[in-house]
């Protein structure tokens, strides 16, 4: 009945405003008219009409009820045919609330909280007019020189997975029709951008298509099989072809293989970039390979709606597709009911009262505080409330805590790390200074803050990367603290004190000088709205760090892309007897913090790990078992982490591959026993002939409190046939 009514729409759209629906636009393009109504500036350039403004389908970053209800009016009393427009947003990690970057998130390993700070941000966004986010971001992410690893959750295909299910549920709920607090999904960016070479944004990515399927795929098709109602195509090439007019991967794999019927859309521009990319003459030919390759929506060019006419008169591209692509674009608005309410959840009043609330603050602070990572630890912390503190450094008093694409989120509402002292000390016990800027400094800032450290007991250093210097097109060959604060730590060393480091950036970092230099190391990342209330929390002790790496840290930039689930070489050096082996000569192969490291106030020991059985068919799994007990003093949450090597397979398998974790809290003295299944279909992977499926013979089991401590348990997957 739904299809039948707007099959009914579409017959009576003429070919000019069906292809007026796959066209996007950035707000200022809708006032973009003279008050004569002449077409000036960037919409004159484009070739952008009034026409095609007035029948266009989507608005790109609009915000605030009172402007996407304006525009809407706007729009509605002008359309021919009343088809509201969709309103499109890139909320990342918060609207207006900004929880921790999607990286920090990630080292939470708290699936169910960060379905909550979807569905935060998803409130805030619907009542403010917004009706898709671009997000999640589930790139896979090896390399650290690419500035969007902070937009990542990490190194890990199974984690990738389940924070990409999570962050589904969260922002689109269970019924998008009925709940107008829920925005639409849009997964991104398909396919494999995290791959690009030498960590440099928009570069050439050249992938196996098993390593595709095997590692790069799994955390889209999640999404997918999460409800994710829209895919934005990848800046990058995938085998050769730039990915927005790859029809391999977007019609083959993406609708027909993966059965998705919802909206592709491209990244900002993406379409026209096939020309400099090689593969179109000129914007005609971008539009038609685009669109043969099925994205709906060109994102902020206007390829398709100056060229997929003549196109279609030229019989060079079947109108059908036009109608299903429309189709698919009605069916989203039908979806989020606009047809019945073109405003949906946009209340001027509601607005007032959802956005930034204090329930939404408090969501942000634990969700902060669960993705901070202790890194190191020689008995300074927690701090004690009746010691003296210098607070130094260029975040000491800084709001820039919110890291890149933190949209509406604003560095004056954020909770500065300074402001989160204060809630622990007497005034009188905390000497801040500012030592340096990010990447200068001068000598009165040196002195002032080596006066304040004199006073000190401890010093907490407040270190980093300002969000400039992450985030889309901030690629980075030197992953190094910025010269100036490794000077200033040097400095500061000389004075005898303990010092704890606390780290603000958006990508692991090579540590030298840094680590090596603290007595404690927390990676704060950039933590959000209510950043400096949540390293405060951790630093005094009122909670116990639980946050765990999902993103290795390398020994030097020359180290990477270096990564927990490695292939192992023919000649590893630990089963070599010579120097003819696979190593570096002056690191170690293995990364300095490896996945899923993180320190606590307290200890754990594992213990009694053991399997039900020695084997596992196709039709009995088995239970692996492990008890763990808090062998310390504080309360503390720790990650038990499963992983598996296939010792044997017809292709090379990692060293180590997640396949589940679980999070326990206990308290002192307590041990609880973590059990897992593990069945035959978890050690299914793509072969040669891409084929998916399980091989028989020997396997690892290693059960631990991360990719390199862990306990070894050896099992047998045996087939039917071999009894």
């Amino acid at each position: 009945m739904v299809k039948q009514k707007l099959n009914s729409i579409i017959q009576k759209m003429t070919l000019d405003e069906k292809i007026a629906q796959f066209m996007q636009l950035a707000t200022p393009f809708y006032k973009g008219a003279s008050s004569e109504g002449q077409i000036t500036g960037p919409m004159a350039e484009m070739g952008i009409t009034k026409d095609v403004i007035q029948n266009s389908g989507s608005v790109l970053g609009a915000s605030g009820a009172q402007e996407t209800m304006d525009i809407q009016t706007a729009h509605m009393k002008e359309n021919r045919l009343g088809i509201p427009l969709l309103f499109m947003a890139d909320v990342v990690h918060g609207f207006k609330t900004i929880f921790p970057v999607p990286l920090a998130i990630g080292c939470s390993w708290d699936t169910e909280l960060a379905e909550k700070s979807a569905e935060i941000a998803a409130k805030e966004s619907a009542v403010s007019g917004v009706h898709v986010t671009f997000a999640p971001m589930v790139d896979l992410v090896r390399d650290p020189r690419w500035g969007r690893v902070m937009e990542s959750t990490g190194e890990d295909p199974y984690l990738n997975s389940r924070f990409s299910e999570a962050f589904v549920r969260g922002f689109q709920g269970t019924d998008l029709t009925s709940d107008l607090n829920r925005v639409a999904a849009c997964v991104k960016h398909f396919a494999a951008y995290g791959a690009a070479e030498g960590g440099r944004d928009y570069n050439t990515v050249d992938v196996s298509e098993r390593a595709l399927r095997e590692y790069y795929l799994p955390s889209y098709k999640a999404a997918l099989d999460a409800g994710c109602e829209m895919v934005m195509t990848a800046f990058n090439t995938v085998d050769g072809i730039p990915a927005s007019g790859n029809k391999k991967l977007m019609r083959d794999v993406l609708r027909e293989e993966w059965g998705f019927d919802g909206v592709l859309i491209s990244d900002w521009g993406a379409v026209k970039e096939m020309i400099p990319h090689g593969v179109a003459a000129d914007e005609s030919e971008a539009a038609l390979k685009a669109f043969q390759a099925g994205v709906d929506i060109e994102m902020m060019t206007a390829c398709y709606v100056n060229h997929l006419k003549s196109l279609i008169e030229a019989d060079l591209l079947d109108e059908k597709l036009v109608d299903e692509a429309v189709l698919r674009i009605l069916e989203l608005k039908q979806k989020l009911g606009l047809f019945d309410n073109p405003y949906r959840g946009a209340d001027v009043q509601l607005e007032k009262e959802v956005v930034l609330s204090a329930e939404h603050r408090k969501t942000a602070r634990e969700l902060a505080v669960k993705s901070c990572v202790l890194l190191k630890n020689e008995n300074v912390l927690p701090l004690n409330t009746n010691k003296n503190i210098a607070l130094i450094g260029p975040f000491a008093e800084s709001g820039d805590l919110l890291g890149p694409w933190s949209w509406l989120g604003s560095e004056d509402e954020a909770v500065k790390l300074a402001d989160g002292f204060k809630m622990k000390l007497e005034s009188s016990k905390l000497h801040t200074a500012r030592g340096c800027e990010i990447e200068e400094g001068n000598k009165s800032q040196l002195e002032e803050a080596l006066e304040a450290a004199q006073k000190a007991d401890v010093v907490v250093l407040a270190l980093g990367e300002h969000s400039g210097m992450s985030g889309e097109a901030k690629s980075r060959s030197n992953i190094r603290l910025p010269e100036i604060q490794v000077e200033l730590i040097k400095a500061v060393k000389q004075l005898n004190k303990p010092i704890v480091t606390v780290l603000f950036n958006g990508r692991p970092l090579d540590l030298r000088g840094v680590i090596d230099q603290s007595d404690a190391l927390l990676e704060a990342w950039y933590p959000g709205t209510e950043g400096g209330a949540a390293i405060a929390d951790l630093l005094y002790g009122d909670v116990n760090p639980s946050g765990r790496l999902s993103m290795s840290f390398p020994h030097s930039v020359g180290q990477v892309p270096v990564y927990y689930n490695c292939f192992n070489t023919g000649r590893p050096p630990e089963h070599a007897q010579d120097d003819y082996v696979s190593r570096y000569l002056d690191i170690p192969n293995e990364p300095l913090l490896p996945f899923g490291f993180g320190l606590s106030y307290t200890s754990f020991a594992y213990s009694e790990a053991r399997l039900s059985g020695d084997a596992i068919t196709e039709k009995e799994a088995l239970q692996v078992s492990v008890k763990v007990t808090n062998t310390g003093e504080a309360s503390g949450e720790e990650t038990v982490q499963l992983y598996v090597q296939d010792l044997a397979g017809e292709v090379v398998h990692p060293v180590k591959e997640l396949k589940d974790f679980r999070k326990i809290l206990l308290h002192p003295g307590e041990t609880k026993e973590v059990t897992f299944e593990l069945s035959e279909a978890k050690l299914r992977y793509h072969h040669s002939d891409l084929t998916y499926k399980s091989d028989p013979g020997k396997f690892h089991i290693y059960i631990g409190a991360n990719s390199t401590d862990v306990i070894a348990l050896p099992f047998e997957l045996l087939k039917e046939n071999e009894g």
